[in-house]
């Protein structure tokens, strides 16, 4: 069964863009293997109690960005051939490119300094990324 998947409408961000992150997330993270099918737009619209047309917008964005692939009466399923190549890559990109732009947004907001956010930037950096350990 694949990774459960939440919205919440009071962040301001739209909820298919939410369901677009989560399921780039676990593509990236392997939570959703490659071949692994999507729930149906009905099954995933009715458990997250949304409008099934917000789940069709999310999965149809998702298969414009070639991260899974959908088969008419079939249903959606995670790109077996895009998992192990580029579109893994640029999944995690994409997940980290949202994650970083929502700290830089949220650093903005308290009111710091360019400056200032980029040597806190810097400071996480080389508290996660330790000199010498750029293997990836």
């Amino acid at each position: 069964m694949p990774a459960i998947f939440t919205v919440d409408p009071r962040t301001g961000v739209p909820l298919y863009l939410q369901l677009i992150e989560q399921v780039k997330r676990a593509v990236a993270l392997g939570s959703l293997a490659p071949g692994e099918q999507l729930p149906t737009v009905k099954a995933l619209a009715l458990n997250l109690t949304i409008n099934p047309n917000t789940v069709a917008r999310a999965y149809r964005d998702l298969e414009r960005d070639g991260v899974i692939e959908t088969s008419p009466g079939r249903g959606s399923f995670v790109r077996a051939d895009g998992s192990s190549t580029g579109e893994s890559r640029r999944a995690m990109d994409d997940v980290a490119n949202t994650v970083l732009g929502d700290a830089v947004r949220e650093t903005k907001t308290l009111g710091l300094s360019r400056a200032r956010a980029a040597e806190i930037f810097f400071e996480q950096l080389d508290r996660w990324f330790p000199a010498g350990d750029d293997h990836k």
